[in-house]
């Protein structure tokens, strides 16, 4: 299984990874921002993609609609501080299958990832 965690912030970008390991999934990619993930999605095959709202050069939204236009149907979970109803319906219609809103518990962003995933094995 590979991963892609997208985020302007080193640090978060960690503490993803740290739950991904925990949920078993260790072959992951890093970006700092969406052009930066859109390019990798175009480069790479990926199980699954963790992409924050708020960055520079491209906005975690724009990303998403970015990486479902290049036809790309893998699992994406918003991780994100924007917790306005409006901004997680923006996101989903753009093509995020779910949201985590920052801060979480480990717990809840593995939770997360084992429910998006078994899912999409459907």
């Amino acid at each position: 299984m590979k991963a892609l965690v997208v985020d302007d912030s080193a640090v978060m970008r960690k503490v993803v990874i740290g739950a991904l390991s925990r949920a078993n999934i260790t072959d992951v990619d890093q970006a700092a921002d969406g052009k930066e993930a859109v390019d990798a999605v175009g480069k790479a095959e990926y199980d699954l993609v963790l992409m924050d709202w708020n960055m520079p050069n491209m906005l975690g939204i724009d990303a998403v609609k970015g990486i479902r236009a290049l036809g790309k149907t893998m699992p994406i979970i918003m991780v994100t501080t924007e917790a306005e109803k409006g901004r997680i319906v923006e996101a989903l219609k753009a093509g995020a299958t779910n949201y985590i809103i920052k801060p979480f518990e480990p717990a809840t962003i593995i939770q997360k990832i084992t429910e998006v995933l078994e899912k999409a094995k459907k």
